[in-house]
């Protein structure tokens, strides 16, 4: 699952690869956004964790679940 993070006064956004489930990420960003001086934190697929304060999140964009198939042909 791909997650796009945007932080304010940063121009790019940050992309994150998990192997959580939509549902997983929003309950995490839910609990992040209740909690007084929250912060938003999820690990990649190699384990890293990254850590956003919520007074610093602009969006938080949740991928699809299912990968596209590359290349010409096949529909």
């Amino acid at each position: 699952m791909e997650i796009k993070i945007g932080v304010r006064s940063v121009h790019r956004e940050l992309v994150v690869e998990t192997d959580l489930t939509a549902e997983q990420i929003e309950e995490e960003l839910r609990n992040a956004l209740a909690a007084e001086r929250g912060v938003f934190a999820i690990s990649d697929t190699n384990g890293r964790r990254v850590v956003v304060p919520v007074t610093s999140l602009g969006f938080v964009e949740i991928g699809e679940d299912e990968s596209r198939p590359v290349g010409f042909g096949g529909l």
